[in-house]
């Protein structure tokens, strides 16, 4: 079993691929990963079946959750109750967050 994550290493792979995100933990009862989304690249993402606590490491943006938008920055976390719309949007630099599932990256 892994117990250590190189979190530069994922965010260096995603800058070259053409995704912008990246599980490194995806177990039953929990899931981590990192996203990383340039100006003006749209976040894709659907509801998903699992809470989510995001962690701004970096950048600067919004987040809409259920239709209303929260400024983010930096070292801020925020909460996503399982099956509500939500979406990064409007970040002038590169913005590169952290993510939890309280179960599976469904």
């Amino acid at each position: 079993m892994k117990i250590e994550f190189d979190i530069k290493k994922y965010i260096d792979e995603i800058r070259k691929s053409d995704g912008y995100f990246h599980t490194f933990i995806n177990k039953q009862n929990l899931a981590a990963g990192v996203l990383v989304l340039e100006p003006n690249e749209e976040d894709t993402q659907e509801p998903h079946d699992s809470d989510e606590l995001y962690y701004v490491i970096y950048g600067d943006g919004f987040l809409k959750i259920n239709n209303k938008d929260y400024d983010i920055s930096e070292g801020k976390a925020y909460y996503v109750q399982k099956n509500i719309p939500h979406k990064f949007f409007g970040n002038k630099k590169e913005l590169i967050v952290l993510y939890f599932f309280s179960g599976p990256d469904s």
